[in-house]
């Protein structure tokens, strides 16, 4: 999971990217709301922890931009501001969970967890895009009506692919969401994945563009 992480407060950012490493998570940090917006451009993060406490921009204000370029980002707002008014604010302002500090990193990692798989559709019986139905959590899949055998790897790219929504998917991003910075699998790993899908599933079922990389070939419905 590869996670943008918003937070002026630099001794506490540096501490939760050390911790959400240690869960496996990897996080960019950024500052303020200008630099959120310059580093989330094409990067396809997987998820973004917003302090509300920005120096440039409230963080309330930032969460709606980051979402018009990518509208199915899971957002986590973490902040002191404790009051009742404040949580509602964030979470009626389009934030998928709140948090608030001081907080255990532990809580934090399940957290962001609770709301990628939410995001990627594992949170719903089925992802449906035209001729496939596809159920992350058991890991079947079904092409017209037909089962049809899909890896690990496999489902997890088409469920990648899916929660874009119709957004093409850089092949790096594309590559850490499905296995991870600390991976030390070959980049090559990726190709031969979607060569396999595309054999089982027709040639249409992922495209590909130079310069922008992937997209599922049906819109989810």
């Amino acid at each position: 999971m590869r996670v943008l992480l918003v937070e002026d407060d630099g001794l506490i950012a540096s501490g939760i990217v050390a911790g959400l490493h240690a869960f496996g998570i990897s996080c960019e940090h950024v500052s303020d709301g200008a630099e959120a917006q310059a580093v989330h451009a094409g990067s396809g993060f997987d998820a973004a922890v917003l302090d509300l406490g920005l120096p440039d921009c409230d963080g309330i204000e930032l969460l709606p931009i980051l979402r018009a370029t990518d509208p199915a980002l899971p957002v986590l707002v973490l902040t002191a501001r404790d009051a009742v008014e404040h949580r509602l604010s964030g979470l009626n302002g389009g934030a998928d969970d709140y948090l608030v500090k001081p907080f255990d990193l532990r809580e934090l990692a399940a957290r962001l967890h609770a709301i990628t798989r939410r995001a990627q559709g594992r949170g719903e019986p089925a992802i449906k895009a035209g001729p496939l139905r596809l159920e992350p959590a058991s890991g079947l899949a079904w092409l017209d009506g037909a089962p049809v055998e899909l890896s690990r790897r496999e489902i997890d790219i088409l469920t990648q692919l899916a929660s874009a929504n119709g957004r093409w998917l850089r092949a790096e991003a594309l590559h850490e969401r499905v296995y991870g910075l600390d991976d030390p699998v070959s980049s090559n790993a990726l190709n031969v994945h979607i060569h396999n899908i595309r054999r089982k599933l027709g040639a249409e079922a992922i495209q590909t563009q130079r310069g922008l990389g992937y997209r599922l070939g049906w819109r989810p419905a």
